[in-house]
């Protein structure tokens, strides 16, 4: 919801919340109300970002020495 949702509520509430506005502290509440499967494969998730960024780091860092 926005903030001038907020300010005039209508009593909608919305069906889906949307993370793009969340500040990263929120996304991390929300994936840890997940059901423990999910929660499970949004971290494989991210942890395989992470690792992927880390070997292009390292790749390119060593192939620029060569």
């Amino acid at each position: 919801m926005t903030i001038d949702q907020l300010v005039n509520f209508d009593g909608h509430i919305p069906d889906e919340v949307t993370v793009g506005d969340k500040t990263l502290m929120e996304q991390v509440k929300l994936i840890q109300e997940l059901e423990p499967e999910e929660k499970s494969m949004v971290f494989k998730m991210i942890d395989t970002f992470l690792t992927k960024k880390k070997f292009k780091g390292f790749f390119q860092k060593n192939v620029a020495a060569l």
